[in-house]
C-alpha cells in the first residue's frame, strides 16, 4: 500500500494587497509538510502555522504504529489476545477507514501493516517471489478481522501478529485536522500540503482560486493538466518510479493486500474530494481496484472526482470533471 507523491505544483502568486501569502516548510510524521497561509502579515502567519503544527504533531503521537507508547502500537502489541479501549479520535478513524475499505472491497485496507515486504524495489530484487510466499505475505490481512466496540470504544485485532497503520490516510487526515482548526482561528484562506496531500480553503489574496498544475508522469518538466482546487483537498500518486520487471513483465510498487500482488494498468491518480482523509484513501485504492472499477466507485461518491492517467497514457476522468491543459 505504499505509494509515491507525484510532483504538485501550487500555482500563486504574492501581491501587495492587503493580506500576505506566507509558507513555512517542515518534516512532520517523517515527511515534508508545507503549511501556507493568508494574514495581515508573516508575523501573524507564522503565528497561524505553529498552531498548524502542533496539531499535526498532536495527531502523529495518537495515530503512529512506530511511538511503541501510542495507543495504535498498543492495540497491535495486543493483536489475538485482548480489546484496546482508546481515545474517540482515534476509534473514529478506525471505524472510517473499515467503510472505506468496504466500500473499496479491501483494496483500502490498514490492516496492511501486517503484510510481509517480501517485494523489493530497491534493486535488490532478483527472482520472482513464490505464489506460497506471496500468499503467506497477506495471511494476517483483512480488515474484517479489526473488530470494534462503539459502546466501549475498544479495538481488538482477531488474529495474532496482525497490525494496523494509517499510512494510506495519516497524512490526509493531519491535513484536514490543521484546516479545521486554523478556520476556528479565523484565517481566511490556506494551503496545508502533506508530501502532495492537500488541502485547500478560501481564496488568494486577489480573489482567485488556489490552482494545481499536475505533473505529466511520462515527463517530469511538464504538467498534462492545470486544475482548481476549491474549498477542498487533492492528492496525487504515481507508482511509475519504483518497479521490477520479471519475465519482460513490470510489477510496480504499489500492492494489492487482498492478494499480496502489485497492481497494473495505471501510473498516476488524482483524486479530489472534500477531505484530504478520503483522498488519500481513495488514491492508492483506485490502483487496486483498477480504472473501470475506480471510475465506478468514484462516480457513486458525492462531491468527488478523480483523473486516472493509464499505462498507455490514456487519460480517464469521473463524470464531472473539466481538465484545462495548461
Amino acid at each position: 500500500m505504499k505509494k509515491i507523491i507525484l510532483t504538485i505544483i501550487i500555482l500563486f502568486s504574492i501581491h501587495s494587497y492587503a493580506q500576505q501569502i506566507c509558507k513555512h516548510t517542515q518534516i512532520l510524521m517523517g515527511s515534508r509538510f508545507d503549511v501556507t497561509v493568508v494574514a495581515r502579515d508573516c508575523d501573524q502567519a507564522n503565528t497561524y502555522i505553529d498552531i498548524a503544527v502542533e496539531e499535526i504533531k498532536r495527531i502523529e503521537k495518537l495515530i503512529s504504529s512506530w511511538d511503541r507508547n501510542s495507543q495504535t502500537s498498543e492495540i497491535n502489541r495486543n493483536a489475538g489476545i485482548r480489546a484496546i479501549k482508546v481515545d474517540q479520535e482515534l476509534f473514529n478513524i478506525i471505524d472510517r477507514s473499515l467503510k472505506i475499505s468496504r466500500l473499496t472491497d479491501g483494496a483500502f485496507d490498514i490492516s496492511y501493516a501486517s503484510m510481509d515486504n517480501i517485494w523489493k524495489f530497491d534493486g535488490s530484487m532478483t527472482t520472482m517471489p513464490s505464489q506460497e510466499s506471496i500468499k503467506k505475505s497477506v495471511s494476517k490481512v483483512g480488515y474484517q478481522n479489526i473488530i470494534l466496540n462503539a459502546e466501549d470504544t475498544t479495538v481488538f485485532l482477531k488474529l495474532p501478529d496482525m497490525k494496523i497503520g494509517f499510512g494510506a490516510i495519516g497524512k490526509g487526515y493531519a491535513a484536514d485536522m490543521a484546516k479545521k482548526l486554523l478556520i476556528q482561528k479565523g484565517v481566511s484562506a490556506g494551503i496545508i500540503n502533506a508530501s502532495g496531500d492537500m488541502n485547500t480553503w478560501g481564496k488568494q489574496p486577489d480573489g482567485s482560486d488556489w490552482k494545481v498544475a499536475i505533473t505529466n508522469p511520462f515527463d517530469a518538466t511538464k504538467a498534462f493538466a492545470l486544475l482548481p482546487i476549491k474549498e477542498g483537498a487533492v492528492v496525487t500518486s504515481g507508482n511509475y518510479e519504483k518497479y521490477v520487471v520479471f519475465n519482460n513483465k513490470r510489477y510496480t510498487h504499489i500492492i494489492d493486500p487482498r492478494t499480496g500482488y502489485p497492481s497494473s494498468g495505471i501510473i498516476s491518480v488524482s483524486v479530489f474530494a472534500p477531505k484530504a482523509e478520503l483522498a488519500d484513501a481513495l488514491a492508492t485504492s483506485i490502483f487496486v481496484m483498477g480504472k473501470e472499477t475506480g471510475l465506478s466507485r468514484v462516480n457513486q461518491l458525492p462531491k468527488v472526482e478523480c483523473v486516472i492517467i493509464d499505462n498507455n497514457g490514456g487519460i480517464h476522468t469521473s463524470a464531472n470533471i473539466k481538465i484545462d491543459t495548461p
